[in-house]
């Protein structure tokens, strides 16, 4: 017997749910039929540069005019440098979706401005490699509030014209010394302007300080975020220039203002694409990294177009040419074989077999572990600090 003042859920995306519970094909069907009927012609995306692409800037680069035609629904891409800015934004709200890193995910669900989904009205869910299906920094107590769009990691990159053999150690961005090519590294290096970057310097401790005790750079006691904040003011003496902005950073390498810096793929694969001096490495403190979770607004506007955009980020084609282009690894593995611009060795130069090597980004929290750490507004309010020189 129904639950008194039970009503069946009908119209619209309702519909599209109910259908979605029988056959999942169904479900997309229904749903692309009111993103055309709904009034729903539109879905707007906060997004990192480079992860929607519509052949603007290359042609073989293009995941958005097909969706656009098939669906009706017309893509809106608001670009974020920061996960700082993803946060905010998603904040004053106005948006359906989000390319959120594990530094801003954990924050938007607590904050309450993501929406739990229904993945059964996203069929290719199952398809995700599977140590991504259920990661903490997008499935929290049992719900997914996101689907998984690319990962990857932070690498040193630098001119080989001024390293002949790759560096070794994260100290050639830490620690003044003389370069290669016998001037001082002062002011010819880079480092991330974000107050994240804080688990990078953690990450260099815990290979070089190891009776500091750093167990996980996103958890640390007074001590060992002590320690780190040293390393970061002794860096800030170093650095020309605190990037975010990738297109910016593409331009110093060019110039040759800055010679060595954690950057992406991104960076690297389009210095390279131009001919440019450049190359990355994992150095062997190893590396920290981002695992990135489509993510929709609690409050969206567009949710059928949504859904159907969050279903096409996981087609296989979507997945190894957004790879190719960002330099990053696709969710889907499928993606990894057969796609002529990621080519069959892709994934594996992009740092497919890496994923246990990579501390992804997540939200430092005061209970860590059972223990008390550094929560991360003090990550926040002592990184602009030292940006500043204090």
């Amino acid at each position: 017997m129904a639950h008194e003042g039970w009503r069946p859920v009908v119209g619209g995306l309702g519909v599209a749910i109910v259908a979605a519970m029988i056959v999942p094909s169904l479900a997309l069907g229904r749903l692309e039929r009111t993103a055309q009927t709904k009034g729903e012609r539109a879905v707007d995306i906060v997004a990192w540069p480079g992860y929607i692409e519509r052949g603007g800037t290359d042609k073989n680069y293009d995941w958005v005019t097909d969706f656009e035609k098939r669906t009706g629904c017309k893509v809106n891409v608001k670009t974020a440098n920061t996960s700082d800015e993803m946060v905010a934004l998603m904040n004053e709200g106005g948006f359906d979706l989000v390319t959120a890193s594990g530094d801003a995910s954990l924050r938007l669900i607590a904050g309450g401005r993501v929406q739990e989904l229904n993945t059964r009205l996203i069929p290719s869910y199952k398809n995700i490699d599977p140590r991504l299906q259920k990661a903490p920094w997008h499935f929290v107590n049992g719900k997914h509030f996101g689907v998984p769009y690319q990962w990857g990691y932070n690498v040193l990159a630098y001119n080989t014209n001024v390293f002949k053999s790759p560096p070794r150690s994260w100290d050639v961005v830490f620690k003044e010394m003389q370069l290669p090519d016998g001037k001082s590294n002062k002011g010819r290096v880079q480092a991330f302007n974000s107050p994240i970057y804080i688990a990078d310097a953690a990450l260099h401790l815990m290979y070089n300080k190891p009776d500091l005790g750093i167990k996980n750079p996103y958890e640390l006691n007074e001590e060992q975020y002590k320690e780190a904040l040293q390393l970061l003011r002794e860096q800030r003496k170093l650095v020309g220039r605190y990037w975010h902005d990738a297109t910016a950073q593409i331009e110093d390498f060019k110039n040759e203002t800055v010679v060595a810096s954690s950057s992406w793929g991104f960076q690297v694969n389009t210095l390279q694409g131009q001919g440019k001096p450049i190359a990355s490495v994992v150095p062997q403190e190893g590396v920290t990294g981002w695992a990135d979770t489509t993510m929709m607004h609690v409050t969206a506007r567009h949710p059928t177009c949504a859904y159907l955009w969050l279903e096409h980020s996981l087609n296989p084609k979507l997945q190894g040419d957004l790879a190719s282009w960002f330099g990053s690894v696709p969710v889907v593995p499928a993606a990894c074989k057969g796609n002529k611009l990621l080519g069959e060795k892709g994934c594996e130069t992009n740092g497919m077999n890496e994923f246990d090597k990579i501390w992804f980004w997540r939200t430092p929290s005061v209970s860590c572990g059972g223990n008390v750490c550094v929560p991360y507004y003090r990550w926040v309010t002592d990184y602009i600090a030292i940006l500043g020189g204090r």
